[in-house]
């Protein structure tokens, strides 16, 4: 199996923190990334998409459920108190933009990868990827709260 490095993950967190700051309106510090068990409680929402191509695995977007209504409130510009079809909507659109900006990244460095379309998860669950650990990231907002990012991927070889 080979193993990610920096190359590999950048493109994800510049493209995480480009589309929060466009899309949100805040400014995203990224912290430092450690091994994590991708498993939330009953107050998360996750962004789940896949990656296929020359890098497999999954990619997660965690957030509490206030952090997921203030996100959805941002995107739709109207306050948004509950994730309904609408919410839920803006939200998988915002995985859709991070993994979009990310694949073309890769692309323009030679890259070739896929994306399959977002699916978003709430309450209690956990992921497991057999092939790849998951490497959290958090993304902080200047003005509080956050959401993690989470890799498992590979490099196809």
């Amino acid at each position: 199996m080979a193993t990610l490095n920096a190359e590999h993950i950048n493109p994800f967190l510049m493209a995480a923190k480009k589309v929060l700051q466009d899309m949100c309106f805040v400014e995203v510090g990224i912290q430092k990334p450690t091994l994590k068990e991708a498993s939330f409680g009953e107050d998360s929402w996750v962004i789940i998409v896949g990656v296929t191509g020359e890098m497999r695995g999954q990619v997660l977007i965690a957030m509490s459920r206030t952090e997921a209504c203030g996100i959805a409130s941002k995107m739709c510009m109207m306050e948004v108190k509950e994730i309904d079809d609408f919410a839920s909507s803006a939200l998988s659109e915002l995985g859709n933009m991070i993994m979009g900006n990310a694949a073309t990244v890769f692309s323009s460095n030679g890259v070739g990868i896929d994306i399959t379309p977002p699916s978003l998860s709430h309450g209690k669950v956990s992921f497991t990827s057999p092939f790849a650990k998951s490497l959290c990231v958090p993304l902080t907002f200047a003005d509080g709260g956050g959401v993690e990012l989470f890799l498992a991927l590979r490099q196809e070889e």
